[in-house]
């Protein structure tokens, strides 16, 4: 079995709280086959960078290197963050053209690639993650590297008019020919980079998933949509009851029911919109309003960007105006809350809340979607609202989907969530449910190991585009 080899910005090195589904099913993959998981180490130096650190845990390498400050605040900060990320998310109106950040953003990928060609075999298998990465593979195959690469982008793919007011975007997307599978969230995302490719790329597409590069190239695009712990989850979630917090989060709703919604404090999420689409529900049913609380739970993040800084101030001016206007002596309709909590602890808030709120304005997945129901008591399920612009909405049809930017869709969605009856709620969940377990977390590692390993031809593999 050839070896695994993951890339990612950062790792989970062993001692340290691995957050999410990911990185337990990396490590999955990585136990099996054995292998090196590299990335940055999550520490920036006053200059230099480059230096490399290393653990074991059983049969896996954790190879991580610093960075220096110059190359994070460029590479990190700047360009994936501040271009990358509000293009791939469809926000134009957002995106940084900084050529410093650009040059600073291939500066540190050759720097990765200098320092993970050394550590890998012909017969290796590179798993590469996500945007800040994109001309990895490119860069290694200048390296002399000819093992077989793939990539996947975990958020979500814009479309080619959008991909295209990138300046200079045909030298950064076309190094995605380089990799011999690149994965997708959805069909639809795959579709977007197969257009990129015909109309802006350079390469056509030569059918059943296969792309041909300029040169005659072929490589494999497909879709992976990612999925949780949901055995974890669903056995994590009735014990995570008895937690001081969830009790006592509990006790103060008595006898309203909890809306929920938790995300990272980012524009892409339709905070916002979500707590105006919260306050039509309380304008538009009245007579029912009481019943519910809506807990939303944001921690900050980037928060030293000024995009952030004046959403979270619009977030409290809209949140303080609704308890303003709808607010009594006993029961304050929104909780609006800037901080983490651990796993365990949200598990038990989704299991206690009626209905989950999950309505970004594009999400390459979104993954809370699929955490609330795999939470829910199967006997007494809450009801999911969840947008249709988010990748989970492709598959989890038995949700209430709802357009993020209809205010009026949204509240009406809350209504019929909290008077759905108890068996078609029972109903949907068991859908929702089936689908969450037989694509979890470990099928999804699966599905692309097993296709970069054996569906992908070979034919042309050598340097990409640089």
């Amino acid at each position: 079995m050839s070896r695994l080899v993951v890339v990612s910005n950062r790792v989970a090195t062993p001692g340290e709280s691995r957050a999410g589904g990911l990185a337990v099913g990396l490590e999955a993959a990585l136990r099996e086959r054995g292998g090196i998981w590299f990335g940055w180490s999550g520490k920036s130096v006053r200059e230099g960078g480059g230096e490399l650190h290393e653990a074991r845990e059983g049969n896996i390498r954790y190879v991580t290197m610093d960075l220096s400050r110059t190359d994070l605040d460029a590479y990190y900060n700047g360009f994936s963050n501040r271009t990358l990320w509000p293009l791939l998310h469809f926000r134009l109106d957002l995106v940084d053209y900084d050529r410093n950040t650009r040059i600073g953003y291939a500066r540190v990928n050759a720097l990765f690639a200098d320092k993970l060609a050394p550590l890998l075999r012909e017969d290796d298998v590179v798993w590469i993650h996500d945007y800040h990465l994109i001309p990895l593979a490119s860069l290694l195959r200048e390296r002399g590297i000819g093992c077989r690469m793939g990539f996947f982008l975990h958020v979500p793919m814009p479309s080619a008019d959008l991909a295209a007011a990138l300046p200079d975007h045909a030298r950064l997307f076309s190094t995605l020919y380089a990799y011999d599978l690149v994965g997708f969230q959805t069909l639809r995302d795959v579709e977007r980079f197969q257009d990129y490719v015909r109309l802006f790329g350079g390469g056509r597409v030569a059918g059943d998933g296969m792309l041909e590069a300029p040169g005659g190239r072929r490589f494999r695009a497909a879709a992976f949509p990612i999925g949780i712990d949901t055995d974890q989850i669903a056995t994590e979630a009735p014990r995570a009851l008895s937690k001081p917090t969830v009790r006592s989060l509990r006790e103060s709703l008595r006898p309203r029911e909890l809306v929920i919604g938790v995300d990272r404090l980012d524009y892409s999420k339709g905070l916002p919109e979500r707590f105006r689409g919260f306050a039509r529900y309380l304008e538009r049913h009245g007579s029912r309003k009481r019943g519910l609380t809506y807990l939303q739970i944001a921690p900050v993040s980037r928060g030293e960007v000024a995009e952030y800084k004046l959403l979270r101030t619009e977030l409290e001016r809209i949140a303080g105006h609704i308890n303003g206007s709808h607010a009594t002596a006993d029961w304050t309709p929104l909780r609006y809350v800037n901080r983490n909590f651990a796993r365990g602890t949200l598990t038990g808030f989704y299991r206690i809340a009626r209905i989950g709120l999950v309505t970004p304005l594009r999400d390459g997945m979104n993954l809370v979607a699929k955490e609330y129901v795999a939470a829910q008591d199967p006997d007494d399920p809450g009801v999911l609202v969840l947008s249709m612009l988010a990748g989970a909405a492709y598959a989890m049809r038995e949700a209430l989907l709802v357009n993020p930017y209809d205010l009026d869709g949204v509240a009406d969605a809350i209504d019929t969530a909290a008077r759905m009856p108890r068996d078609e709620r029972i109903e949907r969940w068991q859908a929702l449910m089936a689908y969450l377990r037989e694509n979890d977390i470990d099928a999804w590692c699966r599905s692309y190991l097993d296709a970069l390993m054996f569906d992908v031809p070979r034919k042309g593999a050598g340097k990409g585009t640089a």
